[in-house]
């Protein structure tokens, strides 16, 4: 196990194909949007809860046909699923860890490439990828995925734990150009009950695992059809149903076990080449600060 978590581990914190490194360690001192010892810091810093909260946050996303259009059309999420899920996982990082400067204008960078994004459904209904709603959709599944897996398969947060992660992302949310991201969980679930109804099974999800699951995303295939498991056993359970992900979808007997294990260990397993060591590092902070 510690050699597959070291090889995820070092995939996993490289900066993906077509993005420019960030420098997290510098310039000395200069604070993030996000303070060391909040909540974010400390879940986000776990590649088990990254990936296997990423991968929940886009089954709920490619629920809703106006985001899955465009995720569908205009991304390379088709071709090269990998890619596009580090480089979300990486543009994450630097919005929690990097400067709040360098952070700031990554945002604006990402906020500009959406302007250009927009379409109609195959029902016909419009879409922008800078729509507010629908950048609320985006950051909530996100926020859920990330936070729920961390509860989930690395250690059990509170449910004040589970309200300050959502209070924290919510200013970042509003720079992405989201109006009403939630901040608390009692907030998340009354997004989920208003957008429910928009929601509605597709193809297009089961497609989405095939191709997570054939892609070279982690070390070992085994593993990686693991984390699909896990990540549709966070989905809600009425978001599941809509779907049509049953049981069969879900983990099976014991591997809620596994799962655990790997983010525990990787919860404790210090990279200082890492982001979010290196970021503590910039702020005079030990390098394994977050993993003590």
């Amino acid at each position: 196990m510690a050699r597959n978590l070291d090889r995820l581990l070092r995939d996993y914190i490289a900066p993906p194909p077509g993005v420019r490194p960030a420098d997290f360690a510098a310039p000395a001192g200069a604070p993030a949007l996000f303070a060391p010892d909040s909540v974010s810091w400390r879940v986000m810093k776990n590649p088990v809860a990254l990936i296997i909260g990423g991968i929940a946050a886009v089954i709920l996303e490619l629920a809703e046909p106006r985001v899955r259009t465009g995720v569908w059309e205009h991304t390379s999420f088709r071709r090269d699923p990998v890619t596009r899920m580090r480089r979300t996982g990486y543009a994450a990082w630097v919005t929690i860890y990097a400067s709040a400067e360098n952070a700031r204008s990554m945002i604006a960078g990402v906020v500009r490439a959406h302007e250009r994004v927009e379409g109609r459904t195959a029902a016909g209904a419009p879409y922008r990828a800078n729509d507010p709603e629908l950048l609320t959709w985006v950051h909530a599944t996100a926020a859920f995925g990330f936070s729920e897996a961390y509860s989930r398969y690395v250690r059990t947060l509170t449910p004040a734990e589970i309200d300050a992660f959502h209070t924290e992302g919510a200013p970042a949310a509003a720079l992405y150009g989201a109006d009403q991201p939630p901040r608390s969980a009692a907030e998340l679930q009354a997004l989920f009950a208003r957008m429910a109804p928009k929601l509605e099974r597709s193809d297009i999800v089961l497609e989405f695992f095939s191709i997570v699951r054939a892609a070279p995303l982690l070390p070992v295939k085994a593993l990686q059809r693991l984390v699909v498991r896990a990540a549709i056993s966070i989905t809600p359970d009425w978001a599941r149903e809509t779907l049509g992900l049953g049981r069969e979808f879900a983990l099976r007997r014991g591997e809620h076990t596994l799962v655990r294990a790997l983010g525990a260990a990787s919860d404790r397993f210090v990279l200082e080449d890492a982001p979010p060591a290196q970021a503590c590092i910039r702020l005079g902070l030990p390098a394994n600060y977050l993993y003590r």
